[in-house]
């Protein structure tokens, strides 16, 4: 049994985690369970600079190893894309250090994550498709270049709130990143973890003929790369069709 403890902040789109852990089960009773508790943090749900600190505090995210310590973890997630990368890559670095120590097992967040599953597929430039506000978003932009992965371009979508987020149609999350992809990029970079995509990766990878990175998708696999957990499931789109 591994189990792998996500932190995620207010409620949009973590319905993506036991969708995983369904598709995650596999048929092999070799590989052993896997388990994704899901706990949740809350902050005011906006997607501003101010709000987006005070939500990766580390009151906040101590709060949220607590809630995880009765699954026994072996490894804990911020599930938050934003609320990690303002911070910047070293408080980012900071953060998941002191998430770690609290937790007792390894952490880390849906920010490394995503830089992490680039180098996994050997991705060095990419598109990115934001939902965030354009200031917001540059910070991602921000912290990719400074974990070695190029930004051609980046697309962002104005959206202030994660509820209106979770609360896309999922026709709209494959236009989002469809729409915003560069000709010579090698993945599209989907953040927000309160966006829904598990449903939609293979979707929009048939349409860009490329590997898409999603934040959902990024997160759950961090978390099996911190365990030394592998699975190779078709539905969850090219990164999970390589052995990390």
């Amino acid at each position: 049994m591994t189990t792998i403890g996500f932190i995620y902040p207010d409620h949009a789109a973590e319905d993506d985690y036991p969708l995983a852990e369904q598709l995650l089960g596999g048929s092999d009773a070799d590989e052993g369970d896997i388990r994704l508790p899901v706990e949740h943090i809350y902050g005011t749900d906006l997607h501003a600079v101010p709000e987006l600190l005070d939500l990766g505090s580390e009151a906040r995210l101590s709060d949220g190893a607590a809630q995880l310590a009765k699954h026994e973890p072996d490894a804990v997630i911020w599930a938050c894309t934003s609320g990690s990368f303002v911070y910047g890559w070293d408080g980012a670095r900071d953060q998941a250090d002191r998430l770690s120590a609290v937790a007792g097992v390894p952490a880390s967040s849906t920010s490394f994550a995503f830089v992490h599953a680039a180098q996994a597929l050997g991705v060095k430039r990419v598109a990115v498709a934001a939902s965030y506000p354009d200031d917001v978003a540059r910070l991602f932009v921000d912290f990719l270049a400074a974990g070695g992965v190029e930004v051609l371009t980046m697309a962002s979508a104005g959206i202030d709130t994660a509820a209106e987020v979770g609360r896309l149609e999922p026709e709209a999350v494959v236009r989002l990143a469809v729409a915003n992809n560069h000709p010579e990029a090698d993945a599209v970079l989907v953040p927000d973890t309160a966006m829904r995509t598990l449903g939609e990766i293979n979707t929009i990878e048939i349409a860009l003929g490329k590997p898409v990175l999603t934040a959902n998708q990024v997160t759950i696999w961090e978390g099996l790369r911190l365990t030394g957990t592998t699975r190779l499931v078709r539905s969850l789109g090219a990164l999970f069709r390589v052995r990390s």
